[in-house]
C-alpha cells in the first residue's frame, strides 16, 4: 500500500485531465436534455426565492407572504438568491417579479437550470482535488466520478430542482479539508454549510466532537487555547456574517420560526423509506387484521383517517402508540451519543468520516418529519467509505440502491421514471464492476455466505418491486374501468408508495445496522494505520 499521497506534478496540476473532460461534458449534456424534464413546484419556490431576494428590501425576505413557498432556509442561501437573481432580472425580468407567480417561461427553466449546472461546478472540483491528494487515486477517481454523475444529484437537481450539487461540494470540501490536516478549515467550511441549509445540523455532533478532540485538545487531554480560540473566533464570525443583519432588526425569532417549522407530522407525504415508515406500516396491518378478525384493539379513530390517507399531515397511528418529537429526538440522540462516544477516543480521519455518515444516517432513520431527499446526507459521504474493505463497500451497495430506488417516486411522469431507472441502473453496474474486483474478500465462514446469500436476495427483490410499481397503475386502471363505483382504486392509491418506502426502509435500517456494527468493532489498529496514511 502506498503511505504517502500522490504529490507528482501531474497531480498537482489544476488543468482537468481528458477523462475528467469526457465526465464533465457526457454530464453536461445529459443534463441540458433534460431542461424540458418534469418539474416539482420547488422549481416555483426556487423562482419565488429569486424574486423575494431581488423586489424585497432584506427587512421583508422572512416576512413575505405573497406565495405560499415562502423563504425558509438559512440567511447564506438567501445572499445567494439575491446573487442569481441579479443575472436573472437581465435575461427576462418577469422571473424576479414577485407577483408573477408560477412562471414557467422557457426564459426561466433555461436560467434556472443552468444556475442548477453551473453551480455543480464546486462539487466537480472539490472531487477532482479529492484525487489528487489521495492514497489509491484510480479507485478515488471511480469514487469521485461515480459521485459527479450520482443519480441521486440527476433525480432531485436536475429533475426535482434543487442545487444539492452545490451544497455537497461545500461539505465535501469540509471533510477534505479534515483529510488534509485543515482541521481549521474544515470547521469554517462546514459553519458556513450551516447557513446554507440548516438540514446538514444532522451532522453538526460528529464535527464537534472531532474539531473539540483532535483540534482543540492535545493527546493528554490538555486545551490547546490557540486553537479554541482560532476555531471559536471563525464559526462565530461565520454566523454573525449570516445573522447580523437579521438580529439588529430584531427578526431572529421571526427567521426561527420560519426554519423550524414544528407543526409538521412525524412522515412526510411520501414516507422516507426510515424506521418510522416500518413503524407506520405495522400500525396500518393491525389496523387490517383487527378489521378483518373483530380482534378487541383499542383503536384511535383519528388514527384510522390517518393512515388510510397518505396525503400530507399529522402521522396519528390507530393501534400503536403515537410517535412525538421528543421521542425521535431522544432516540437519535441516543444512538449518536454511542458513535460519538468512540470518535471522542479514535478521533482519525477514517473514524470521523463514518461518525459523520453515521450521525447522517440515525437522524434520517428516527428523526421527525425526514424527507425522502435527505436520503443523500448518508449517500454521499458513505461513498467516500466503499472502497476501504469489502464490509462497507456491501454496506454501501444496499444503502445506495435502497436509497436512490426510494427517490424513484419524485419522478412523477412515465418518461423521467424510465430515464431514472435507465440511468441509475448503468451508473451502479459502472461503478459496482470496478470496486468489487477491489475490494473482494472470501467468505471466512457459513454464516457469511448466509449472509451472503440473503443480501443479495433482497437486491435482487428489488427488479421485482419495480415490475410491481410499473405495473400498478396499469392493472388498477383496468380495474376501475370494470367496476364503475371505483372503490378499489381509491382503497389502494397509495399502495406502490406504501411498498416501496417499507421495502426501501428495510435495506436502510440493515445498512445502519451493518455500519454501525462494523464502527464500532473496527480494530482500532488498523484506524491508527489509516489516520497516518490520510
Amino acid at each position: 500500500m502506498q503511505l504517502e499521497p500522490d504529490t507528482s506534478s501531474a497531480s498537482r496540476t489544476t488543468w482537468l485531465d481528458p477523462s475528467a473532460w469526457d465526465i464533465l461534458i457526457l454530464s453536461t449534456v445529459i443534463k441540458v436534455l433534460l431542461f424540458p424534464a418534469y418539474r416539482s413546484t420547488d422549481f416555483e419556490v426556487h423562482r419565488n426565492w429569486l424574486a423575494i431576494t431581488h423586489s424585497l428590501p432584506i427587512s421583508q425576505w422572512y416576512y413575505d407572504t405573497t406565495s405560499e413557498w415562502t423563504l425558509d432556509y438559512p440567511p447564506f442561501f438567501a445572499y445567494f438568491e439575491k446573487i442569481l437573481s441579479i443575472p436573472a432580472s437581465f435575461v427576462d425580468p418577469k422571473i424576479v417579479d414577485l407577483n408573477n407567480l408560477n412562471y414557467d417561461s422557457w426564459s426561466v427553466i433555461l436560467y434556472q437550470r443552468t444556475t442548477v449546472i453551473v453551480t455543480e461546478l464546486v462539487l466537480g472540483a472539490v472531487l477532482l482535488k479529492f484525487i489528487r491528494g489521495a492514497v489509491d487515486p484510480p479507485t478515488q477517481r471511480i469514487i469521485s466520478a461515480s459521485l459527479f454523475l450520482h443519480p441521486g444529484f440527476l433525480i432531485i437537481d436536475h429533475i426535482h430542482f434543487q442545487y444539492n450539487g452545490f451544497m455537497f461540494g461545500i461539505l465535501l470540501w469540509s471533510i477534505l479539508m479534515a483529510r488534509n490536516g485543515s482541521k481549521l478549515a474544515s470547521g469554517i467550511l462546514f459553519a458556513v454549510l450551516l447557513n446554507f441549509k440548516h438540514i446538514y445540523m444532522y451532522l453538526a455532533p460528529a464535527y464537534f466532537v472531532y474539531l473539540l478532540r483532535s483540534f482543540c485538545l492535545s493527546p493528554s487531554g490538555r486545551i490547546e487555547i490557540k486553537n479554541f480560540l482560532a476555531l471559536a473566533n471563525a464559526v462565530i464570525a461565520v454566523f454573525i456574517a449570516s445573522l447580523a443583519p437579521f438580529a439588529l432588526m430584531g427578526q431572529i425569532q421571526q427567521l426561527l420560526s420560519r426554519l423550524f417549522p414544528f407543526t409538521r407530522g412525524l412522515n412526510h407525504a411520501y414516507w422516507a423509506p426510515n424506521a418510522w415508515a416500518l413503524v407506520t406500516a405495522v400500525d396500518r396491518v393491525l389496523l387490517k387484521y383487527a378489521k378483518s378478525t373483530g380482534t378487541d384493539f383499542h383503536i384511535n379513530l383519528a388514527g384510522v383517517a390517518s393512515t388510510s390517507r397518505g396525503l400530507v399531515g399529522d402521522t396519528v397511528f390507530a393501534v400503536l402508540p403515537n410517535v412525538k418529537p421528543l421521542h425521535t429526538f431522544t432516540i437519535t440522540l441516543a444512538l449518536q451519543s454511542i458513535i460519538l462516544i468512540k470518535l471522542w477516543f479514535h478521533p482519525t480521519y477514517k473514524s470521523f468520516l463514518t461518525a459523520l455518515t453515521l450521525c447522517g444516517y440515525s437522524s434520517y432513520l428516527f428523526g421527525w418529519h425526514v424527507h425522502e431527499k435527505a436520503v443523500l446526507l448518508i449517500l454521499i459521504p458513505l461513498s467516500l467509505l466503499a472502497a476501504e474493505r469489502h464490509a462497507y463497500f456491501r454496506t454501501f451497495v444496499i444503502a445506495t440502491v435502497a436509497g436512490i430506488f426510494s427517490l424513484f417516486p419524485l419522478l412523477f411522469t412515465p418518461a423521467e421514471s424510465n430515464i431514472g431507472v435507465l440511468y441509475s441502473i448503468l451508473w451502479f453496474a459502472l461503478l459496482y464492476l470496478p470496486l468489487s474486483k477491489r475490494v473482494y474478500e472470501f467468505p471466512k465462514s457459513l454464516s457469511y455466505v448466509i449472509l451472503d446469500v440473503l443480501e443479495k436476495t433482497y437486491l435482487g427483490g428489488f427488479v421485482f418491486l419495480q415490475i410491481f410499481v410499473a405495473a400498478f397503475p396499469v392493472v388498477a386502471s383496468w380495474n376501475s374501468r370494470r367496476d364503475e363505483s371505483h372503490n378499489s382504486e381509491n382503497s389502494m392509491e397509495f399502495l406502490p408508495l406504501m411498498v416501496t418506502s417499507v421495502y426501501c426502509a428495510v435495506g436502510m435500517v440493515w445498512g445502519f445496522m451493518r455500519l454501525i456494527f462494523i464502527y464500532l468493532h473496527e480494530d482500532t489498529a488498523y484506524q491508527g494505520q489509516l489516520s497516518t496514511i490520510q
